[in-house]
């Protein structure tokens, strides 16, 4: 399924995932890359964490990544990209 077809995909995952999708093009490509949530908040223009939230684990739940949420605040989260 392609996220133009997909209807449970809205503007905010589309953006969250282009501001991911632009920090695993930084970081060379390689397929599992560590992110910063205010970083990829930033960039994705997404002010509220709860949005942030919902939409990482919707595109994590939809197959479109594999999301890895770090315990500890102040350590980077994983995530591998799955349809690029």
């Amino acid at each position: 399924l392609v996220a133009a077809d997909d209807p449970r995909i809205g503007a905010t995952h589309v953006c969250l995932y282009l501001a991911i999708l632009n920090q695993w093009s930084t970081a060379g490509g390689t397929n599992s890359i560590t992110i910063d949530r205010q970083a990829i908040m930033r960039n994705a223009k997404i002010r509220s964490r709860h949005t942030y939230n919902k939409c990482m684990n919707d595109l994590h739940d939809f197959g479109y990544l594999k999301y890895t949420r770090s315990v500890n605040a102040h350590t980077s989260s994983c995530v591998i990209l799955e349809k690029i």
